[in-house]
C-alpha cells in the first residue's frame, strides 16, 4: 500500500474512533435496555443507513429478539410495548418522519439514531442516541469535517456502534454464541 493510501485509512479510522468516543455510552446502554425489553422491534433507515440498520436487525434476530424490517411484507403492526428503531443522520428525512408519527400513534416508543440534535426527527423521538458525525446535512463547505464523502462517516459509525450494541445486548439477554449461531440462516 502506498504511503498516501495508508494515510487515508488512518485518517478515516481516526475519524470513526473520534465519533464513537464522543457517543454517550450511558445512552447506548439505555438504548440497549429499550431493545431488550421491547415486545417487538421494527427498524428503518434510508439509503446506506438502511444497509447498516438491516445488518443490525439480522444480529438482533440472532440474539433471539423479535425484530422486523419496515418495508418487508412480514413486518407486524407496531403497538404498545414495541420499539421502532430508526436511523436518520440528517434528521429531516420525510419517510422517517412519517413512520415515526405512525409508530407513535400506534403506541410504540421511537428510538432515534441521528447526528442532528435539533432536527425534526429528534423532536418526535422518545429517546435519541446522538452520533456526532458528518452526514449529508453537514458535508458542504465549512461544515464538512470528514475526509469521507457525504454521510459515510455516520454510516461507518453506525456499523461499529451496532456491533458494540450487539455485545451489550448479548450480555443483557444472556444469549450464547451457540444459540446465536443456531439462529443463523441455512438458506445461503
Amino acid at each position: 500500500m502506498t504511503k498516501a493510501g495508508s494515510g487515508m485509512f488512518a485518517t478515516a479510522l481516526d475519524e470513526l474512533g473520534a465519533v464513537l468516543a464522543r457517543t454517550d455510552e450511558a445512552r447506548i446502554d439505555a438504548a440497549c435496555e429499550m431493545l431488550a425489553d421491547a415486545a417487538r422491534i421494527a427498524v428503518y433507515g434510508c439509503g446506506r443507513e438502511a444497509l447498516q440498520v438491516k445488518g443490525f436487525a439480522m444480529r438482533l434476530y440472532h440474539l433471539g429478539l423479535p425484530v422486523s424490517v419496515v418495508g418487508d411484507m412480514t413486518t407486524p403492526p407496531m403497538g404498545k410495548g414495541d420499539v421502532f428503531l430508526v436511523s436518520s443522520g440528517p434528521g429531516e428525512t420525510t419517510t422517517v418522519l412519517t413512520l415515526m408519527r405512525v409508530a407513535r400513534a400506534a403506541g410504540a416508543k421511537v428510538l432515534l439514531l441521528t447526528a442532528e440534535p435539533e432536527s425534526s426527527a429528534e423532536k418526535l423521538a422518545d429517546f435519541t442516541l446522538l452520533i456526532p458525525a458528518q452526514t449529508m446535512a453537514s458535508d458542504q463547505g465549512a461544515a464538512r469535517t470528514s475526509v469521507l464523502p457525504m454521510g459515510s462517516l455516520f454510516e461507518g459509525a453506525l456499523f461499529v456502534l451496532f456491533e458494540i450494541m450487539v455485545l451489550k445486548l448479548k450480555a443483557l439477554t444472556k444469549a450464547t454464541p451457540e444459540a446465536m449461531r443456531a439462529r443463523h440462516t441455512n438458506m445461503e
